[in-house]
């Protein structure tokens, strides 16, 4: 079994939760962006104020945070840079992850304190852009996603030893070449290398004869169209030994925009392996997160794709998020809860903390605890046969001990009746 003592697993941020939750489940670093020239503008994201509160909360944990500044750059943006760049060189932050080669040379200058990461929209490919990036100062490069696990071991192979390499290894995949796609700005405005894509890799299309305007004819045999640019998920969960033998130093998780939930599962899963859990049993969790079907992206050959629908498959919703835990008689455990989800009495939520496997929490004497109002100021617990109402504080009994940061999780197909899916 291959020893990943050495290997770094790297979660996104894409706001404070996800932080936290990275943190806790066992990531060795993260990479999160402040309020410009990220590459996921959409995300939660840092104020520029905010980013040396959360370095020192990870750096509490002997966690490392990477900033992304990752956009191409114009211009006005690079003419921005330098007094942007001091204040994350001020923050304590351990890399800069950059694409454009401008961005990288002012930083040098004005962050001289930070490593310098390529980003993978660089789209390195071989060992002689590897080598002239090394030269130009960078401490790692993130591969190109269009990398084989053969490629990036001829890369590592001729690359300076102490250049590390970066992969993705799980999350979503985008259709064009190192995601630098023009499509949203084409279609929507909204420009994908600015951090602002709207996704039109996955719509519908079918195709229209110049002669007959108005006649659409589907690429498949779906009078709906079909989604010809719409990438599977990339899993590489059952391959980490094939990419730490390729050279890979740095396991990746991508996700910047997704909610706390599953950055937790995500790292949880892949943390478990790392530490050598069998891939098979924890397969299911990764199941259990909002996902499209899963592939190896390119590197054992062609990707594929979902031509006959968008959308996520998930396997359960975030039920709540343990607040408090304490004994309660005989073996019992009276916790406390921030619901996220519906869920009722006598149900059987599954819990995930950090390095354990999952247990199984049964729901007993639930109980809404009242938030004091100025028509209630001292409320009493009222017994509940469901937790429905969001974010709202519930408690019930268990027969297992857990910890604050926890978090709970139900079957869709156990879930009750209403149940959905909030932010977490």
């Amino acid at each position: 079994m291959t020893d990943f003592s050495t290997t770094e697993l790297l979660a996104p941020a894409g706001g404070r939760s996800q932080l936290e939750a990275a943190v806790r489940f066992g990531a060795d670093a993260v990479y999160l962006a402040a309020d410009r020239f990220g590459m996921r503008q959409r995300a939660e994201n840092f104020t520029l104020d905010d980013i040396p509160s959360a370095v020192a909360f990870a750096h509490a944990a002997g966690v490392k945070v990477y900033v992304t500044v990752n956009t191409l750059m114009n211009q006005a943006d690079i003419a921005a840079l330098p007094p942007y760049l001091e204040a994350l060189d001020a923050s304590g932050a351990d890399a800069l992850i950059v694409s454009d080669l401008g961005a990288f040379s002012l930083a040098k200058r004005y962050a001289p304190h930070m490593e310098l990461h390529v980003s993978t929209q660089a789209s390195v490919m071989n060992a002689e852009a590897a080598r002239t990036w090394h030269d130009l100062g960078a401490s790692r490069v993130v591969v190109a996603r269009e990398m084989s696990v053969e490629d990036i071991a001829e890369l590592r192979a001729q690359a300076p030893r102490d250049l590390e390499i970066e992969a993705f290894v799980h999350g979503a995949m985008c259709m064009a070449f190192s995601g630098r796609c023009m499509l949203s700005a084409v279609m929507t405005g909204r420009s994908g290398n600015k951090g602002y894509c709207a996704q039109p890799c996955r719509w519908s299309y079918a195709l229209v004869e110049e002669k007959r305007p108005g006649a659409y004819y589907p690429i498949e045999e779906d009078v709906r169209g079909t989604y010809v640019m719409n990438a599977h998920d990339l899993c590489m969960i059952e391959h980490l030994d094939e990419l730490a033998q390729a050279g890979v130093s740095s396991f990746k998780i991508e996700g910047r925009n997704k909610r706390a939930f599953y950055v937790a599962t995500a790292v949880h899963a892949y943390r478990a392996v790392m530490d050598g859990a069998n891939p098979s049993t924890v397969m299911s969790d990764l199941h259990a997160i909002s996902h499209r079907p899963y592939g190896t992206g390119f590197y054992f050959g062609q990707p594929s794709q979902r031509q006959e629908r968008d959308g996520y498959d998930k396997d359960y919703l975030h039920a709540a998020t343990v607040t408090a835990c304490s004994p309660e008689g005989e073996g019992g455990w009276r916790i406390e809860a921030t619901c996220h989800n519906r869920f009722r009495e006598g149900d059987e939520l599954e819990a995930l903390s950090p390095r354990k496997a999952i247990e199984t929490a049964k729901v007993r004497g639930l109980t809404w605890l009242v938030q004091p109002s100025e028509d209630r100021p001292n409320p009493s617990p009222e017994p509940v046969p469901v937790a429905n109402r969001t974010m709202e504080t519930y408690a019930f009994t268990s027969d297992i001990a857990l910890q604050p940061g926890d978090l709970l999780r139900i079957r869709v197909d156990s879930a009750p009746q209403g149940a959905q899916e909030v932010r977490a």
